[in-house]
Protein backbone atom coordinates (compact mmCIF):
# COMPACT_ATOMS: atom_id res chain seq x y z
CA UNK A 1 0.00 0.00 0.00
CA UNK A 2 1.55 3.34 -1.03
CA UNK A 3 2.50 5.67 1.76
CA UNK A 4 0.83 9.04 2.14
CA UNK A 5 2.99 12.06 1.35
CA UNK A 6 4.63 13.44 4.44
CA UNK A 7 3.36 16.93 3.60
CA UNK A 8 -0.23 15.79 4.16
CA UNK A 9 0.38 15.27 7.84
CA UNK A 10 2.76 18.09 8.73
CA UNK A 11 2.39 21.82 9.02
CA UNK A 12 4.01 24.01 6.37
CA UNK A 13 5.90 27.21 7.17
CA UNK A 14 3.69 30.27 7.36
CA UNK A 15 5.51 32.25 4.70
CA UNK A 16 5.33 31.44 0.99
CA UNK A 17 7.65 33.10 -1.49
CA UNK A 18 6.30 33.31 -5.05
CA UNK A 19 8.96 33.73 -7.77
CA UNK A 20 8.06 34.27 -11.41
CA UNK A 21 11.52 33.81 -12.89
CA UNK A 22 11.23 35.57 -16.25
CA UNK A 23 13.90 36.14 -18.84
CA UNK A 24 13.86 39.94 -18.44
CA UNK A 25 12.74 40.43 -14.84
CA UNK A 26 12.12 38.36 -11.72
CA UNK A 27 8.78 38.99 -10.05
CA UNK A 28 9.17 37.95 -6.42
CA UNK A 29 7.45 38.54 -3.11
CA UNK A 30 5.62 36.92 -0.23
CA UNK A 31 1.99 35.86 -0.60
CA UNK A 32 -0.21 37.68 1.86
CA UNK A 33 -3.88 38.26 2.63
CA UNK A 34 -3.24 41.37 4.72
CA UNK A 35 -3.43 43.84 1.80
CA UNK A 36 -6.33 43.96 -0.70
CA UNK A 37 -3.93 44.47 -3.60
CA UNK A 38 -1.50 41.55 -3.49
CA UNK A 39 0.60 42.96 -6.33
CA UNK A 40 1.96 45.63 -3.99
CA UNK A 41 4.01 42.88 -2.34
CA UNK A 42 5.61 41.98 -5.67
CA UNK A 43 9.13 43.22 -6.39
CA UNK A 44 10.21 43.47 -10.03
CA UNK A 45 13.94 42.71 -10.23
CA UNK A 46 16.10 42.78 -13.39
CA UNK A 47 17.16 39.20 -14.12
CA UNK A 48 20.64 40.03 -15.38
CA UNK A 49 24.22 40.88 -14.53
CA UNK A 50 25.64 43.91 -16.33
CA UNK A 51 28.94 45.65 -16.86
CA UNK A 52 29.04 49.36 -17.58
CA UNK A 53 31.60 51.08 -19.75
CA UNK A 54 33.55 52.09 -16.64
CA UNK A 55 33.86 48.33 -15.85
CA UNK A 56 31.51 48.44 -12.88
CA UNK A 57 29.39 45.32 -12.26
CA UNK A 58 25.68 45.59 -11.46
CA UNK A 59 23.76 42.51 -10.26
CA UNK A 60 19.98 42.16 -10.23
CA UNK A 61 18.25 44.84 -8.16
CA UNK A 62 21.44 46.90 -8.05
CA UNK A 63 20.71 47.96 -11.63
CA UNK A 64 17.96 50.26 -10.33
CA UNK A 65 20.68 52.52 -8.95
CA UNK A 66 22.57 52.77 -12.24
CA UNK A 67 22.35 56.08 -14.12
CA UNK A 68 24.68 55.48 -17.08
CA UNK A 69 23.45 52.74 -19.41
CA UNK A 70 25.69 53.64 -22.32
CA UNK A 71 27.28 50.59 -23.99
CA UNK A 72 26.04 48.40 -21.14
CA UNK A 73 26.91 44.71 -21.56
CA UNK A 74 24.25 42.26 -20.34
CA UNK A 75 24.57 38.68 -19.17
CA UNK A 76 21.26 36.88 -18.71
CA UNK A 77 20.95 33.43 -17.11
CA UNK A 78 17.67 32.72 -18.92
CA UNK A 79 17.82 31.84 -22.62
CA UNK A 80 14.69 31.24 -24.71
CA UNK A 81 12.67 31.24 -21.50
CA UNK A 82 14.67 28.56 -19.67
CA UNK A 83 17.32 29.04 -16.94
CA UNK A 84 20.51 27.61 -18.43
CA UNK A 85 23.16 29.35 -16.32
CA UNK A 86 22.51 28.69 -12.65
CA UNK A 87 25.87 30.13 -11.67
CA UNK A 88 24.70 33.56 -12.81
CA UNK A 89 21.13 32.98 -11.58
CA UNK A 90 22.33 32.09 -8.10
CA UNK A 91 24.37 35.29 -7.98
CA UNK A 92 21.28 37.32 -8.86
CA UNK A 93 19.09 35.48 -6.37
CA UNK A 94 21.68 35.86 -3.61
CA UNK A 95 21.77 39.64 -4.05
CA UNK A 96 18.05 40.14 -4.66
CA UNK A 97 16.17 37.50 -2.65
CA UNK A 98 18.46 36.44 0.21
CA UNK A 99 20.48 39.57 0.99
CA UNK A 100 19.75 40.67 4.56
CA UNK A 101 19.85 44.29 3.38
CA UNK A 102 17.44 43.64 0.51
CA UNK A 103 13.68 44.10 0.35
CA UNK A 104 12.71 40.40 0.56
CA UNK A 105 15.23 38.96 3.08
CA UNK A 106 14.20 35.35 2.47
CA UNK A 107 15.14 32.59 4.92
CA UNK A 108 14.71 29.47 2.75
CA UNK A 109 14.75 27.05 5.72
CA UNK A 110 11.46 28.53 6.93
CA UNK A 111 9.80 29.35 3.60
CA UNK A 112 7.62 27.61 1.01
CA UNK A 113 8.53 28.38 -2.60
CA UNK A 114 6.30 28.59 -5.67
CA UNK A 115 8.52 28.86 -8.76
CA UNK A 116 7.42 29.25 -12.37
CA UNK A 117 8.97 27.81 -15.51
CA UNK A 118 8.25 28.09 -19.23
CA UNK A 119 6.08 25.38 -20.84
CA UNK A 120 7.76 22.27 -22.24
CA UNK A 121 11.01 22.65 -20.33
CA UNK A 122 13.59 19.91 -20.82
CA UNK A 123 13.71 17.34 -17.97
CA UNK A 124 17.42 17.97 -17.41
CA UNK A 125 16.74 21.68 -16.85
CA UNK A 126 13.94 20.83 -14.42
CA UNK A 127 16.21 18.45 -12.51
CA UNK A 128 18.93 21.10 -12.26
CA UNK A 129 16.38 23.55 -10.90
CA UNK A 130 15.10 21.08 -8.29
CA UNK A 131 18.63 20.38 -7.11
CA UNK A 132 19.41 24.08 -6.71
CA UNK A 133 16.23 24.66 -4.71
CA UNK A 134 16.63 21.75 -2.29
CA UNK A 135 20.36 21.10 -2.20
CA UNK A 136 21.81 24.60 -2.53
CA UNK A 137 19.17 26.79 -0.90
CA UNK A 138 17.42 24.09 1.21
CA UNK A 139 13.89 25.50 0.99
CA UNK A 140 11.44 23.89 3.39
CA UNK A 141 9.00 23.03 0.58
CA UNK A 142 8.65 23.78 -3.09
CA UNK A 143 6.17 23.76 -5.98
CA UNK A 144 7.30 24.19 -9.60
CA UNK A 145 4.71 24.90 -12.29
CA UNK A 146 4.46 26.52 -15.70
CA UNK A 147 3.88 30.24 -15.39
CA UNK A 148 0.70 30.70 -17.49
CA UNK A 149 -1.23 28.19 -15.37
CA UNK A 150 -1.11 30.50 -12.33
CA UNK A 151 -3.19 33.11 -14.19
CA UNK A 152 -6.24 30.88 -13.73
CA UNK A 153 -6.21 31.81 -10.03
CA UNK A 154 -6.61 35.53 -10.69
CA UNK A 155 -10.00 37.20 -10.51
CA UNK A 156 -10.85 36.52 -14.15
CA UNK A 157 -14.60 37.01 -13.65
CA UNK A 158 -14.23 40.71 -12.92
CA UNK A 159 -11.67 41.00 -15.70
CA UNK A 160 -14.17 39.65 -18.25
CA UNK A 161 -17.04 41.47 -16.48
CA UNK A 162 -18.83 38.20 -15.76
CA UNK A 163 -21.25 37.78 -12.81
CA UNK A 164 -19.44 36.98 -9.55
CA UNK A 165 -19.23 33.37 -8.41
CA UNK A 166 -21.99 32.28 -6.04
CA UNK A 167 -20.02 29.86 -3.88
CA UNK A 168 -17.71 30.98 -1.09
CA UNK A 169 -14.64 29.05 -2.21
CA UNK A 170 -11.70 31.32 -1.40
CA UNK A 171 -9.52 30.25 -4.31
CA UNK A 172 -10.85 28.44 -7.36
CA UNK A 173 -9.24 28.47 -10.80
CA UNK A 174 -11.17 29.60 -13.86
CA UNK A 175 -12.87 26.66 -15.53
CA UNK A 176 -11.64 27.53 -19.03
CA UNK A 177 -8.97 30.09 -19.87
CA UNK A 178 -6.73 30.63 -22.88
CA UNK A 179 -3.60 32.48 -21.81
CA UNK A 180 -1.51 34.38 -24.37
CA UNK A 181 1.78 35.10 -22.62
CA UNK A 182 3.98 37.39 -24.73
CA UNK A 183 7.11 38.17 -22.76
CA UNK A 184 10.81 38.81 -23.23
CA UNK A 185 11.96 35.45 -24.62
CA UNK A 186 8.94 34.12 -26.52
CA UNK A 187 5.17 34.05 -26.83
CA UNK A 188 3.16 31.04 -25.67
CA UNK A 189 -0.52 30.12 -26.02
CA UNK A 190 -1.62 27.90 -23.14
CA UNK A 191 -5.17 26.50 -22.77
CA UNK A 192 -6.15 25.87 -19.16
CA UNK A 193 -8.98 23.66 -17.96
CA UNK A 194 -9.69 24.14 -14.24
CA UNK A 195 -6.19 25.46 -13.77
CA UNK A 196 -4.59 22.48 -15.52
CA UNK A 197 -2.63 23.16 -18.74
CA UNK A 198 -3.50 21.00 -21.73
CA UNK A 199 0.09 20.31 -22.71
CA UNK A 200 -0.56 18.84 -26.17
CA UNK A 201 -2.28 22.08 -27.26
CA UNK A 202 0.36 24.54 -26.04
CA UNK A 203 1.85 26.55 -28.88
CA UNK A 204 5.00 28.69 -28.87
CA UNK A 205 6.12 31.59 -31.07
CA UNK A 206 9.85 32.32 -31.00
CA UNK A 207 9.28 36.07 -30.93
CA UNK A 208 9.26 38.11 -27.75
CA UNK A 209 10.47 41.45 -26.46
CA UNK A 210 14.13 40.54 -26.97
CA UNK A 211 13.58 39.73 -30.65
CA UNK A 212 11.67 42.99 -31.18
CA UNK A 213 14.41 45.04 -29.50
CA UNK A 214 17.12 43.42 -31.62
CA UNK A 215 15.12 44.07 -34.78
CA UNK A 216 14.66 47.73 -33.82
CA UNK A 217 18.42 47.99 -33.19
CA UNK A 218 19.09 46.79 -36.71
CA UNK A 219 16.62 49.21 -38.30
CA UNK A 220 17.88 52.21 -36.35
CA UNK A 221 21.53 51.30 -36.98
CA UNK A 222 20.92 51.33 -40.73
CA UNK A 223 18.81 54.49 -40.81
CA UNK A 224 20.19 56.67 -37.99
CA UNK A 225 22.97 55.83 -35.52
CA UNK A 226 24.86 52.63 -34.78
CA UNK A 227 22.88 51.27 -31.85
CA UNK A 228 24.00 47.64 -31.89
CA UNK A 229 25.70 48.05 -28.48
CA UNK A 230 22.87 50.09 -26.94
CA UNK A 231 20.48 47.30 -25.96
CA UNK A 232 19.06 49.04 -22.89
CA UNK A 233 18.44 52.32 -24.71
CA UNK A 234 16.74 50.67 -27.67
CA UNK A 235 14.55 48.64 -25.34
CA UNK A 236 13.38 51.88 -23.75
CA UNK A 237 12.77 53.40 -27.19
CA UNK A 238 10.71 50.36 -28.16
CA UNK A 239 8.57 50.54 -25.04
CA UNK A 240 8.01 54.27 -25.40
CA UNK A 241 7.12 54.61 -29.09
CA UNK A 242 5.84 51.24 -30.39
CA UNK A 243 2.24 50.56 -31.34
CA UNK A 244 0.44 47.85 -33.26
CA UNK A 245 -1.18 49.20 -36.40
CA UNK A 246 -4.84 48.48 -37.03
CA UNK A 247 -4.21 48.95 -40.77
CA UNK A 248 -0.62 48.04 -41.54
CA UNK A 249 -0.70 48.69 -45.29
CA UNK A 250 -2.24 52.16 -44.89
CA UNK A 251 0.20 53.27 -42.21
CA UNK A 252 3.17 51.88 -44.12
CA UNK A 253 2.13 53.72 -47.27
CA UNK A 254 1.60 56.93 -45.31
CA UNK A 255 5.07 56.92 -43.81
CA UNK A 256 6.69 55.79 -47.06
CA UNK A 257 5.64 59.03 -48.76
CA UNK A 258 7.98 60.91 -46.45
CA UNK A 259 7.54 64.55 -45.50
CA UNK A 260 6.00 65.83 -48.71
CA UNK A 261 2.99 68.13 -48.26
CA UNK A 262 3.33 67.87 -44.49
CA UNK A 263 2.32 70.83 -42.37
CA UNK A 264 4.93 71.64 -39.73
CA UNK A 265 3.76 70.89 -36.21
CA UNK A 266 4.63 73.10 -33.28
CA UNK A 267 7.61 71.79 -31.30
CA UNK A 268 6.85 70.99 -27.68
CA UNK A 269 9.04 72.40 -24.96
CA UNK A 270 10.62 69.84 -22.67
CA UNK A 271 9.00 69.76 -19.25
CA UNK A 272 9.64 67.95 -16.03
CA UNK A 273 7.14 65.30 -17.14
CA UNK A 274 9.58 64.22 -19.84
CA UNK A 275 11.91 62.97 -17.10
CA UNK A 276 9.35 60.60 -15.63
CA UNK A 277 9.97 56.87 -15.45
CA UNK A 278 9.67 54.39 -18.30
CA UNK A 279 6.23 53.39 -17.07
CA UNK A 280 4.98 56.96 -17.47
CA UNK A 281 6.49 57.13 -20.96
CA UNK A 282 4.68 53.96 -21.91
CA UNK A 283 1.48 55.28 -20.36
CA UNK A 284 1.68 58.45 -22.44
CA UNK A 285 2.18 56.24 -25.48
CA UNK A 286 -1.21 54.64 -24.82
CA UNK A 287 -3.21 57.70 -25.86
CA UNK A 288 -5.76 57.20 -28.61
CA UNK A 289 -4.72 57.76 -32.21
CA UNK A 290 -6.97 57.59 -35.25
CA UNK A 291 -4.08 56.33 -37.42
CA UNK A 292 -5.21 58.26 -40.50
CA UNK A 293 -2.54 60.98 -40.50
CA UNK A 294 1.12 60.14 -40.84
CA UNK A 295 1.87 63.26 -38.75
CA UNK A 296 0.64 61.18 -35.82
CA UNK A 297 3.11 58.41 -36.64
CA UNK A 298 6.39 60.23 -37.24
CA UNK A 299 7.96 61.44 -33.99
CA UNK A 300 11.35 62.52 -32.69
CA UNK A 301 12.99 60.57 -29.89
CA UNK A 302 15.53 62.66 -27.99
CA UNK A 303 18.36 60.44 -26.79
CA UNK A 304 19.40 60.69 -23.14
CA UNK A 305 22.52 62.51 -22.05
CA UNK A 306 23.73 60.20 -19.29
CA UNK A 307 25.71 63.05 -17.73
CA UNK A 308 22.44 64.85 -17.02
CA UNK A 309 19.56 62.40 -17.33
CA UNK A 310 19.21 58.64 -17.71
CA UNK A 311 15.96 58.82 -19.70
CA UNK A 312 15.16 59.89 -23.23
CA UNK A 313 11.78 61.18 -24.34
CA UNK A 314 9.70 61.51 -27.48
CA UNK A 315 8.14 64.64 -28.93
CA UNK A 316 6.07 65.52 -32.01
CA UNK A 317 8.10 65.72 -35.19
CA UNK A 318 8.62 69.08 -36.89
CA UNK A 319 10.55 68.61 -40.12
CA UNK A 320 11.68 72.23 -40.39
CA UNK A 321 12.76 72.41 -36.77
CA UNK A 322 14.56 69.05 -37.02
CA UNK A 323 16.46 70.11 -40.15
CA UNK A 324 17.56 73.31 -38.45
CA UNK A 325 18.81 71.46 -35.37
CA UNK A 326 20.79 69.00 -37.46
CA UNK A 327 22.37 71.82 -39.41
CA UNK A 328 23.36 73.75 -36.28
CA UNK A 329 24.19 70.65 -34.25
CA UNK A 330 22.55 72.15 -31.16
CA UNK A 331 19.22 72.07 -29.39
CA UNK A 332 16.73 74.91 -29.16
CA UNK A 333 16.92 75.18 -25.39
CA UNK A 334 19.90 77.33 -24.49
CA UNK A 335 22.12 75.92 -27.25
CA UNK A 336 22.44 72.65 -25.36
CA UNK A 337 23.71 69.70 -27.38
CA UNK A 338 20.90 67.37 -28.38
CA UNK A 339 20.88 64.09 -30.28
CA UNK A 340 17.59 62.72 -31.56
CA UNK A 341 16.19 60.19 -34.01
CA UNK A 342 13.20 60.67 -36.26
CA UNK A 343 11.15 57.48 -36.15
CA UNK A 344 8.35 56.65 -38.57
CA UNK A 345 7.36 53.18 -39.69
CA UNK A 346 9.80 51.64 -37.20
CA UNK A 347 7.15 52.32 -34.57
CA UNK A 348 4.69 49.77 -35.97
CA UNK A 349 6.84 47.57 -38.24
CA UNK A 350 8.68 46.12 -35.23
CA UNK A 351 5.64 44.88 -33.20
CA UNK A 352 4.00 43.70 -36.43
CA UNK A 353 6.35 40.70 -36.23
CA UNK A 354 4.15 39.28 -33.47
CA UNK A 355 1.37 38.96 -36.07
CA UNK A 356 3.45 38.35 -39.21
CA UNK A 357 6.73 36.53 -38.43
CA UNK A 358 7.10 35.85 -42.14
CA UNK A 359 8.16 39.48 -42.60
CA UNK A 360 11.62 38.44 -41.38
CA UNK A 361 11.57 34.99 -42.92
CA UNK A 362 10.33 33.00 -39.92
CA UNK A 363 8.24 29.98 -40.90
CA UNK A 364 5.82 30.31 -38.00
CA UNK A 365 2.27 31.54 -37.70
CA UNK A 366 1.63 34.80 -35.88
CA UNK A 367 -0.17 34.89 -32.55
CA UNK A 368 -3.71 34.72 -34.06
CA UNK A 369 -2.71 31.73 -36.19
CA UNK A 370 -1.04 30.06 -33.22
CA UNK A 371 -4.26 30.50 -31.21
CA UNK A 372 -6.21 28.69 -33.92
CA UNK A 373 -3.56 25.94 -34.06
CA UNK A 374 -3.97 25.54 -30.31
CA UNK A 375 -7.76 25.27 -30.59
CA UNK A 376 -7.53 22.73 -33.42
CA UNK A 377 -6.03 20.22 -30.96
CA UNK A 378 -8.84 20.69 -28.42
CA UNK A 379 -12.30 19.12 -28.56
CA UNK A 380 -14.65 21.52 -30.35
CA UNK A 381 -16.88 21.50 -27.28
CA UNK A 382 -14.21 23.60 -25.52
CA UNK A 383 -13.88 26.17 -28.30
CA UNK A 384 -16.72 28.49 -27.16
CA UNK A 385 -15.36 28.73 -23.60
CA UNK A 386 -11.76 29.20 -24.75
CA UNK A 387 -12.54 31.86 -27.36
CA UNK A 388 -14.70 33.76 -24.88
CA UNK A 389 -11.94 33.78 -22.24
CA UNK A 390 -8.65 34.82 -23.86
CA UNK A 391 -6.36 36.53 -21.37
CA UNK A 392 -3.24 38.42 -22.48
CA UNK A 393 -0.27 38.74 -20.10
CA UNK A 394 3.41 39.58 -20.44
CA UNK A 395 5.27 42.80 -21.18
CA UNK A 396 4.27 42.94 -24.87
CA UNK A 397 0.62 43.23 -23.81
CA UNK A 398 1.43 46.85 -22.91
CA UNK A 399 2.16 47.74 -26.55
CA UNK A 400 -0.59 50.11 -27.66
CA UNK A 401 -3.14 48.46 -29.93
CA UNK A 402 -1.91 44.91 -29.25
CA UNK A 403 -5.07 43.57 -27.61
CA UNK A 404 -7.43 45.24 -30.09
CA UNK A 405 -5.52 43.90 -33.09
CA UNK A 406 -5.32 40.40 -31.58
CA UNK A 407 -9.07 40.29 -30.96
CA UNK A 408 -9.78 41.53 -34.48
CA UNK A 409 -7.54 38.95 -36.14
CA UNK A 410 -8.80 36.04 -34.02
CA UNK A 411 -12.40 36.95 -34.84
CA UNK A 412 -11.50 36.87 -38.54
CA UNK A 413 -10.15 33.31 -38.18
CA UNK A 414 -12.53 31.77 -35.62
CA UNK A 415 -16.00 30.44 -36.46
CA UNK A 416 -18.49 33.31 -36.38
CA UNK A 417 -20.92 31.33 -34.23
CA UNK A 418 -18.56 31.57 -31.25
CA UNK A 419 -18.17 34.91 -29.41
CA UNK A 420 -14.58 36.05 -28.95
CA UNK A 421 -13.33 38.08 -26.01
CA UNK A 422 -9.72 39.16 -25.54
CA UNK A 423 -8.75 41.12 -22.43
CA UNK A 424 -5.49 42.32 -20.97
CA UNK A 425 -4.67 41.56 -17.37
CA UNK A 426 -4.87 44.50 -14.99
CA UNK A 427 -1.09 44.27 -14.62
CA UNK A 428 0.30 42.07 -17.41
CA UNK A 429 3.81 41.96 -15.97
CA UNK A 430 2.77 40.92 -12.45
CA UNK A 431 -0.27 38.85 -13.43
CA UNK A 432 1.40 35.45 -13.14
CA UNK A 433 2.91 36.35 -9.78
CA UNK A 434 -0.47 37.58 -8.51
CA UNK A 435 -2.11 34.29 -9.47
CA UNK A 436 0.58 32.38 -7.60
CA UNK A 437 0.12 34.60 -4.55
CA UNK A 438 -3.63 33.94 -4.56
CA UNK A 439 -3.04 30.20 -4.85
CA UNK A 440 -0.60 30.31 -1.92
CA UNK A 441 -3.29 31.70 0.38
CA UNK A 442 -5.23 28.44 0.02
CA UNK A 443 -3.27 26.45 2.59
CA UNK A 444 -5.10 23.18 1.94
CA UNK A 445 -4.32 23.23 -1.78
CA UNK A 446 -0.76 24.36 -1.14
CA UNK A 447 -0.19 21.49 1.28
CA UNK A 448 -1.05 18.96 -1.43
CA UNK A 449 0.91 20.71 -4.16
CA UNK A 450 4.29 21.31 -2.55
CA UNK A 451 7.07 18.80 -2.02
CA UNK A 452 9.02 19.05 1.21
CA UNK A 453 12.77 18.76 1.38
CA UNK A 454 12.39 15.57 3.38
CA UNK A 455 10.26 14.02 0.58
CA UNK A 456 12.82 15.07 -2.01
CA UNK A 457 15.62 13.41 -0.08
CA UNK A 458 13.53 10.27 0.34
CA UNK A 459 12.09 9.86 -3.17
CA UNK A 460 14.50 11.72 -5.46
CA UNK A 461 14.08 13.99 -8.46
CA UNK A 462 12.27 11.41 -10.62
CA UNK A 463 9.36 11.20 -8.21
CA UNK A 464 9.39 15.00 -7.98
CA UNK A 465 8.93 15.36 -11.74
CA UNK A 466 5.93 13.02 -11.69
CA UNK A 467 4.26 14.89 -8.84
CA UNK A 468 4.75 18.30 -10.43
CA UNK A 469 3.55 16.90 -13.74
CA UNK A 470 0.11 16.39 -12.24
CA UNK A 471 -0.21 20.14 -11.68
CA UNK A 472 -2.68 22.12 -9.61
CA UNK A 473 -5.69 21.03 -11.61
CA UNK A 474 -6.04 17.78 -9.65
CA UNK A 475 -7.10 19.77 -6.59
CA UNK A 476 -9.40 22.26 -8.29
CA UNK A 477 -12.59 20.22 -8.35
Amino acid sequence: MPRQPASAGRALPERTLVVDNGGYTIKAGYATTETPDASKECHVIPNCMTRSRDKKIWIGAQLDKCRDFGEMAFRRPVEKGYPVNWEAEKEIWDHSLFDKKGAIKCDPHDTNLILTEAPNALPILQTNCDQIIFEEYEFASYYRCIGPSLNAYNDTRSLFEDPPQQDTTPIAPAECLLVVDSGFSHTTITPLYRGQPINTAIRRLEIGGKFLTNYLKELVSVRHYNMMDETHLMNEVKEAVSFVSSNFSRDLEGTWKGNRNRKPSRPRRRSHQDNDSRDDSTKNNNDDRDGKNDDDIVIDYVLPDYNIDSKGYMRPHDSLHAAKLRKLGAGAAGGKSEDFMTLGNERFVVPELLFSPGDVGMKQAGIPGAVMQCLSVLPEALWPAMLANIMVVGGNANIRGFVERLEHDIRALAPSKYPTRVVKSADPIKSTWTGGARLATNRDALKHLVVTRQEYQEHGSGWLAKKFGLGAGQFST
